[in-house]
């Protein structure tokens, strides 16, 4: 277990007990005008689901997640964000009655002669909490547990196709009209609904590309988290082959180890389950698909990312390079899509795509006017669909599956399915 988590998560249950004691200021002004048996049995029921709900966020956390299983560990999880999801939203509503009140007071406070702030708080109703934006608070905390709930019942697999076509100007006629299915980010020790995860894999294999790529997180933490999926993972196959990469929670590097040796074998373990499903791992280092005497280059790297102070940074481009330079074309598979500007676009501008994921688009996103808005394009420059710059493209997959919050909101989980043409 990680020295951080004995810092982080006493911490991080102190800022959720201040907002439940802020919350539960607007509660007491909705019932304030009930019996005093019934604002009992409300502060009852409040400050029960408060301690039921820190209680699972410590149990995940601390817990062994064998122990747990995944569905336990699903449902602590789920309340953790519904129950607190839920109270930041009212926060905003109880916020803004405050600064309504503080300006209220201000004013009279510059504008009363020698009344005192005292007086004024007991003379003037204004000043009292506002039990219209109070009710609106407790009212409006419904909205994203309603989203978050169907997030979880539907969104966590409502895997979409999405379609790409990614025009290249050096593509040797052969290989026009190719096909290639993209999944990337499975985080397999997440999932709750194998005959759901099932149906996800058949859309897949419906689309029959040409050769599939995974770009990485196979697990969250450990290996043996994608053993009962296995069976279902091993199934993609594709006629020029399935291409994989390493993502940077391949790496076991948010989980406690009893040893540096016991990580280092949990990564081998991953690496291994590559094999097992049938998967060609790539490690800084490429393969050559060779048609009608043209050749196309598939480059894969370790995890290379340009917060290395957050996400493992272990990939070597340049060495998976060697030997690829009589490729007409050049398809790189890395992980974090911040490798592209940190290296790719400048000093390789021969790699013609770069496929990601990573981001998830945070798992979350608002759908206005045909464009997609998500808080990921606060943290990512590039954070979900194509991007270029001159004749270089990047991709960034949304992901097949979830981390943190087990389900996704206005994010579906997503299968790419790119058509090679000539520019």
């Amino acid at each position: 277990m990680t020295a951080s988590k004995y810092i982080v998560i006493p911490l991080l249950t102190c800022l959720l007990l201040l907002m439940d004691w802020y919350v539960w200021q607007a509660v007491k002004v909705v019932f304030q005008n009930n019996t005093a048996q019934t604002q009992q049995i409300v502060k009852w029921i409040f400050w029960g689901i408060t301690a039921m709900t820190i209680s699972g966020l410590w149990i995940y956390n601390f817990a062994d997640p064998d122990t747990l299983g995944r569905k336990l560990r699903t449902a602590l999880l789920f309340s953790v964000f519904t129950v607190y999801g839920s109270k930041l939203f009212s926060i905003l509503f109880i916020f803004l009655d405050d600064v309504i009140r503080f300006f209220t007071w201000t004013k009279g406070k510059l504008f009363s002669g020698h009344e005192t702030a005292n007086t004024l708080i007991e003379s003037s109703p204004t000043l009292t909490r506002s039990e219209f934006l109070m009710k609106t608070a407790l009212v409006a905390a419904s909205l994203p547990a309603t989203a978050l709930t169907w997030g979880l019942l539907s969104g966590a697999h409502d895997y979409r196709i999405r379609r790409v076509r990614l025009a290249l100007k050096n593509l040797p006629r052969p290989f026009e009209g190719m096909t290639i299915g993209q999944i990337s980010d499975i985080h397999s020790g997440s999932f709750f609904n194998k005959t759901a995860v099932k149906g996800g894999v058949e859309l897949l294999l419906k689309q029959k590309p040409d050769m599939v790529f995974f770009t990485g997180d196979l697990v969250n933490d450990r290996a043996n988290e994608v053993n009962d999926y296995v069976d279902l993972f091993a199934k993609i196959k594709a006629p020029l082959g399935v291409y994989s990469t390493l993502g940077n929670h391949d790496y076991g590097a948010y989980a406690g180890w009893p040893s540096p040796q016991a990580k280092k074998q949990n990564l081998e373990n991953v690496k291994q389950a590559h094999k097992v499903l049938g998967y060609d791992l790539l490690t800084d280092d490429h393969r050559i698909i060779k048609l009608g005497g043209e050749k196309l280059a598939i480059i894969g790297v370790e995890n290379i990312s340009a917060n290395e102070s957050i996400f493992p940074n272990n990939g070597n481009l340049q060495r998976a390079m060697v030997g690829t330079s009589e490729a007409s074309v050049k398809l790189l598979l890395s992980h974090d899509p911040t490798h592209w500007d940190m290296e790719v676009n400048s000093r390789y501008t021969d790699i013609d795509v770069m496929f990601s994921g990573h981001t998830h688009g945070l798992q979350l996103g608002i759908n206005v006017g045909g464009k997609t808005y998500s808080p990921a394009q606060w943290q990512y420059k590039q954070w979900a669909g194509l991007y270029q710059k001159g004749d270089q493209q990047l991709y960034v997959n949304r992901g097949f599956g979830y981390l943190g919050f087990p389900g996704r909101v206005g994010m579906p989980p997503e299968i790419t399915i790119f058509e090679l043409v000539r520019a």
